[in-house]
């Protein structure tokens, strides 16, 4: 059997799908929390926007296991809600439902380079050598976010980033990750799952028995949903021509995420078809861009395909079983998400972490010693982590090889795409 064919055509084990699909909705889960806690400061109601974020993850990832048949779980993209709040409702003065209204317009543009296949050719021309850049480089900026949520580093003025103190927090997650990935290494099913469990469990005593602040608490047990943000976009105020940056500046900017997150993690898993593209792409771009226009129905900023997707995927999930598993798991946190303040973000930090290990293997396929190959890769490889980015990541990635290929004088090599591709990514670095 040819490496790597039985991940082509997998055969699926329910068992370990569904742990996988577990893991996935573990390591992402934070986002039922943290996206509503940052639209709110673009006056919408946290209650809403947390049913709006429930019900978008949910349908996406369904649909995405269902239709596209691929273990990747979809979400309001972050940094995507960043933007929304802070860039087009607080810093241009734009209305949360006129911004709402952009993000749907965005998602139909999405709808139709998908339905017409245009995005699969925006896929097929990223040069594979920065698709395997692409895969470290979300893999380390996964590690880099695992080690922040943990306190293990942290903002240092004079040299950027440094390590944390040695907290009661800190510690535990040193425990946790020294435990999961012992479970790793004996080859343990369902490690990086036991692994949260049980570092949870280590955090209780903390702020209890030792420690000043307790990081697991109990929030209550049922929270109504509030279904309040449902169609309330302003569809026709997004279309007025001061609004068209915006639009632009969503659909580029979860456009690349969701490809590159897709690229990037469907390399390191190795979950290609027979002709070495990301399996069923087309499908899984029709599923990206209508979890984008529902979340502006629903009432959330763009949904976009997670890069945590790559927990789940380093647990063993490779079909579409995955991605239902997780987006089930969402449904009863519309009425159960209290629940979820019992697992706090050092009990995942380890499973975060430890997927970098999984996502570095492509670098192996990069030729370092041709550098007008090597040299785009790395860019991609090490902006994605250092700009907080994958967007940047694979911009700059994009435009270096073209100008090594321009100067090499291989014009030849350059797809007629990438020159569209490196046009609009000028217009992304200039808006």
């Amino acid at each position: 059997m040819e490496k790597g064919s039985e991940i082509t055509n997998p055969k699926p084990n329910l068992r370990t799908e569904i742990l996988a699909g577990t893991a996935t909705f573990l390591a992402a889960m934070y986002i039922i929390v943290v996206n509503p806690s940052i639209l709110q400061n673009a006056g919408m109601p946290f209650s809403a926007v947390l049913t709006a974020t429930i019900l978008v993850s949910a349908f996406s990832s369904i649909f995405m296991g269902l239709y596209a048949k691929n273990p990747i779980m979809l979400a309001p993209g972050m940094g995507l809600n960043a933007f929304f709040a802070y860039s087009v409702v607080l810093g241009m003065g734009v209305p949360w439902a006129t911004a709402l209204g952009a993000v749907f317009w965005s998602g139909i543009i999405f709808l139709l380079l998908s339905v017409f296949n245009i995005r699969t050719l925006i896929v097929q021309a990223i040069p594979k050598p920065i698709r395997f850049g692409v895969a470290a480089g979300i893999g380390l900026f996964i590690t880099l976010i695992g080690l922040s949520n943990a306190g293990f580093v942290v903002y240092s003025e004079a040299t950027i980033v440094e390590r944390g103190a040695l907290t009661p927090a800190v510690l535990t997650f040193v425990a946790g990750l020294a435990l999961t990935y012992v479970l790793l290494t004996l080859r343990v099913k369902g490690a990086l799952i036991t692994g949260i469990v049980l570092t949870t469990l280590m955090a209780i005593p903390i702020g209890r028995w030792w420690g000043a602040e307790a990081v697991v608490g109990w929030q209550g047990f049922i929270a109504a949903p509030d279904f309040s943000l449902i169609g309330q976009l302003d569809c026709v105020g997004a279309l007025k021509w001061a609004m068209f940056p915006v639009i632009f500046a969503f659909l580029f900017t979860d456009m690349f995420d969701s490809l590159s997150t897709f690229v990037g993690v469907a390399e390191a898993g190795n979950i290609k078809d027979a002709a070495g593209e990301p399996r069923n792409i087309k499908e899984s771009l029709v599923v990206d861009a209508v979890s984008t226009t529902i979340s502006g129905l629903l009432g959330s900023s763009p949904g976009t395909s997670y890069i945590e997707s790559a927990v789940g995927i380093a647990e063993g999930g490779r079909t579409g079983i995955t991605a239902v598993v997780t987006g089930i798991l969402f449904l009863p946190f519309m009425f159960l998400s209290p629940l979820l303040a019992t697992v706090p973000a050092i009990a995942t930090a380890p499973a975060l972490v430890l997927v970098g290990v999984f996502m570095m293997k492509p670098v192996q396929k990069i030729h370092w010693d041709l550098y007008e190959e090597s040299i785009p890769a790395f860019l991609a490889l090490a902006l994605i982590p250092l700009t907080y980015s994958i967007t940047q990541g694979i911009i700059w990635g994009f435009l270096s090889w073209t100008v090594l290929k321009v100067f090499r004088g291989k014009w030849k090599e350059i797809p007629p795409m990438l020159w569209i591709i490196d046009g609009f990514s000028v217009l992304a670095l200039l808006a």
